[in-house]
């Protein structure tokens, strides 16, 4: 995702800088270079070892020593850096910045910075929440520095409150946003639906499938990185929402039939990418079923064909994706669901696959198009997919 990116990241002395060694690994198995700036209280919480052994490259840490890779470090790394990212920014650093002092390699390369800023503050709740705090916060945005707030909970010194530094996968989600390309798909009106429905058996027991939502929410992820207006429809997943996205939360079909339908007229474009249950129970049994010696026989019942009513009622202008799961005869079943159901675009994979199964980080896919074409799609992680999937939805809709 970040393949040839410079990211310098600063860390600054808090019992958070723990996170920002999992964060330079995550970012350089994204493929960018990441180059570590310690501050002097940093590295009394990890050391230099720890931040070159998952990244490969030396630590910076004095602004005048010698470095392999920068002739002067503090405009090296401010000058060739995509990205300036400072996780976990302490109340001490945000003053710094705030202050515009350049006393130490990270706030002078700060200073430098001519790329997007990404602040991270971590601090104890009453310091957060200290007036000066706030207001070096403020003061920072208004050079066009990027904050990311902090996150709610039980912090080291075993106070409750707003002070945490967000999960690394929080801080991904925004250096995405931040890195890839942006606004071409700005303003569109999309919806998406996600994961596998739930129908339910008795009040304990329910018939799913094995869909972990993982392709819908990275389609929703994908396009809110691009300017797009989104609404996610979603079963239970153990995801976390991408943020700037509207949630609709539903268990069943017959529930995500009405979520879809309630937003259908006001959008451009929709990916079914949930598992929607073929069949659900005839009836509900109203108390726990109870295990007896006799054998158990459940009516089942069509669930009504979300996809097929979609295309039915198909408006112009409006772009619709659907999803083929196959175990066998993928071309063939795939290319008849996309004549059925009236799609323009249908992303067909063999969940036999491996590499492309349910629950999968990544999916092998076929590409089938309604005049007929078919575009092989290597193993890719789920979101580079999806990425690849709104350029094609782009193209189709002569963008």
């Amino acid at each position: 995702m970040l393949q040839g990116k410079w990211i310098t990241l600063g860390v600054s002395g808090g019992i958070a800088a723990y996170k920002a060694a999992d964060l330079a690994s995550k970012l350089t198995a994204q493929g960018a270079a990441v180059h570590v700036i310690l501050t002097a209280a940093a590295a009394r919480f990890v050391g230099p070892v720890t931040f070159a052994g998952v990244t490969g490259h030396f630590v910076h840490q004095d602004m005048f020593a010698n470095s392999p890779d920068c002739a002067i470090p503090h405009i090296d790394l401010a000058s060739r850096a995509d990205l300036l990212v400072i996780a976990p920014a302490t109340a001490n650093v945000l003053a710094k910045l705030a202050a515009g002092l350049a006393d130490d390699l990270l706030s002078a390369t700060a200073l430098a910075a001519t790329c997007p800023v990404l602040v991270c503050p971590a601090m104890n709740a009453a310091m957060y929440q200290h007036p000066a705090v706030q207001k070096n916060l403020q003061v920072l945005e208004s050079y066009g520095y990027h904050i990311l707030e902090p996150a709610s909970g039980r912090m080291a010194c075993g106070t409750v409150g707003k002070g945490r530094l967000p999960e690394t996968s929080v801080i991904l989600e925004k250096i995405y946003q931040l890195l890839t390309p942006q606004g071409n798909l700005s303003g569109l009106k999309v919806l998406v639906t996600a994961g596998g429905t739930r129908e339910p058996i008795d009040p304990v027991r329910y018939i799913s499938n094995r869909s972990s939502g993982k392709m819908g929410y990275a389609l929703a992820r994908a396009a809110a990185q691009r300017g797009a207006r989104v609404t996610l429809v979603t079963t239970p997943t153990a995801l976390e929402p991408p943020p700037g996205v509207e949630v609709v939360r539903v268990e069943t079909a017959q529930q995500m039939l009405e979520a879809v339908m309630a937003v259908y007229d006001r959008v451009e474009v929709v990916i079914k990418a949930a598992a929607v249950a073929d069949y659900r129970p005839a009836r509900m049994a109203e108390q726990k079923i109870k295990k007896s010696d006799a054998m158990l026989v459940l009516e089942l019942v069509k669930n009504p064909d979300i996809l097929g009513q979609l295309g039915q009622h198909k408006r112009p202008g409006v772009t619709l994706v659907g999803f083929a799961a196959e175990t066998a005869d993928l071309l063939q079943n795939a290319a008849d669901k996309l004549r059925r159901k009236n799609l323009d675009l249908i992303v067909a994979n063999d969940v036999t696959v491996p590499g492309a199964g349910f629950g999968s980080d990544t999916n092998v896919v076929k590409l089938l198009y309604a005049d007929g074409s078919v575009k092989d799609v290597p193993r890719l992680d789920k979101l580079e997919l999806a990425h690849l999937i709104w350029d094609e939805v782009l193209r189709l809709r002569g963008k």
